[in-house]
């Protein structure tokens, strides 16, 4: 499942690319896509809640420090 951050950054590089463009109708299809995109964005949580990298170690302030 694609997260929230990447479907409204791709909404915006469509809408972006509808202010640019001189062909009204491609205009208008981009900017359905982006609203397609941002409905499907919207019930998403803020923050997207994809996996943890592997080499991501969370380590407690009092642990004593490898240095």
């Amino acid at each position: 499942m694609l997260g929230k951050t990447y479907l409204t950054k791709q909404a915006s590089l469509l809408l972006e690319f509808a202010r640019t463009t001189s062909d009204s109708d491609l205009s208008a299809k981009l900017i359905s896509k982006a609203a397609d995109l941002k409905s499907q964005a919207d019930p998403l949580p803020d923050k997207d809640q994809g996996p943890k990298a592997p080499d991501v170690a969370f380590v407690s302030r009092d642990a004593p420090s490898r240095r």
